[in-house]
């Protein structure tokens, strides 16, 4: 038995080395481990052997088993090694290599502009306010000179939470809760997305960014509105645009006024954008009505306002040549990608 045990061994050892792939090594550990294995048939003459000897063969066997492991899974080992480092070798990386720059997104141009917005205002003195999307009708309305039934309420027809509740309409109501809670002077922006139900269309959407400025102060005139626009204009379509104003109506301010911008595309010749006019329609504005003022707490005989709200969808169009609303809603890359 002793010779036949170190016979199993010193085979095991000469074609388990020699084993060059696992496939083959499995197919050797068989010859020797398996069912119908070289020590599988030495475990089964165990049984013909006397009492006496059985105990000390036995463990002979198994210190032989404990052999045959060790060297398959040595072999197994070196096997996965050598598998390693000829992926290492195979996928080795030059890190000097210059790669291909990783593709960043883009801000939205509706963003571009509002973060443009607010930075030069910002730079000229004003506070940004932040209001909510949702927005009593006191604050959307009846605060802004829009009392319940007024016909007015039909030109910003909303949507409805509830009888007091609304998506708001333009970004005006924080024009009343900045001036309910400080007093002149007051120089504030406020950005946000507005809601009307409108049909969707090239120049209509149901939401869309809106800006608004206010201005409250001693001695604030019409002059001052208009400067402030004309200004705004020359930063965003550059110092040669100008603005044309024309009377308008709004509930919350009187005299109220519609501030057309030179068409960026043909410079105020007229073309198809501007419909042969040679201006683009750009904001709503006026001086802030006086009874706005009195229901916020503000003494009008003393203090006078401008306010104006911009349309940042329409704007982003006029100021990135974007022809119809809708592609700025549509998430298509290869638009997007051309803004930096």
């Amino acid at each position: 038995m002793d010779k036949q045990i170190d016979e199993i061994l010193k085979n095991a050892e000469a074609q388990i080395s020699q084993a060059k792939d696992k496939q083959e090594l499995t197919l050797t550990s068989a010859k020797f481990l398996g069912k119908n294995g070289a020590l599988s048939d030495l475990m089964k003459g165990l049984r013909e052997l006397p009492n006496e000897e059985k105990r000390s063969v036995g463990e002979k066997l198994n210190i032989l088993r404990d052999k045959l492991n060790a060297l398959v899974k040595e072999k197994n080992e070196a096997i996965e090694e050598a598998i390693l480092n000829e992926k290492l070798a195979n996928e080795k990386v030059d890190v000097t290599i210059p790669v291909k720059p990783a593709s960043f997104g883009t801000m939205h141009p509706i963003e571009i502009l509002k973060k443009d917005l607010v930075d030069y205002f910002v730079a000229k003195g004003f506070e940004l306010k932040d209001g909510g999307d949702i927005e009593t009708d006191y604050y959307c309305f009846e605060a802004l000179n829009v009392p319940k039934e007024h016909p007015a309420r039909e030109m910003q027809d909303t949507f409805y939470i509830d009888s007091e509740t609304v998506l708001r309409t333009h970004t005006s109501a924080m024009q009343v809760r900045t001036m309910e809670s400080q007093q002149p002077p007051i120089k504030m922006i406020s950005t946000g997305n507005a809601y009307r139900i409108d049909e969707v269309d090239a120049t209509h959407s149901p939401i869309f960014g809106q800006l608004e400025i206010l201005v409250v102060d001693k001695d604030v005139t019409m002059a001052d509105l208009i400067g402030t626009l004309d200004g705004l204009v020359k930063h965003l379509l550059g110092k040669n645009a100008g603005i044309r104003v024309r009377p308008s109506y709004f509930p919350f301010t009187e005299p109220s006024i519609e501030a057309d911008a030179t068409c960026p595309k043909c410079q105020g010749k007229g073309c198809s954008m501007c419909k042969e006019t040679g201006f683009i329609e750009m904001l709503g504005a006026g001086m802030v009505h006086p009874k706005v003022l009195e229901m916020s707490g503000i003494d009008s005989t003393i203090y006078k306002g401008f306010a104006a709200g911009i349309g940042l969808d329409r704007l982003a169009m006029m100021r990135f040549g974007v022809s119809d609303l809708r592609d700025l809603y549509e998430n298509d890359i290869n638009l997007l990608k051309q803004f930096k």
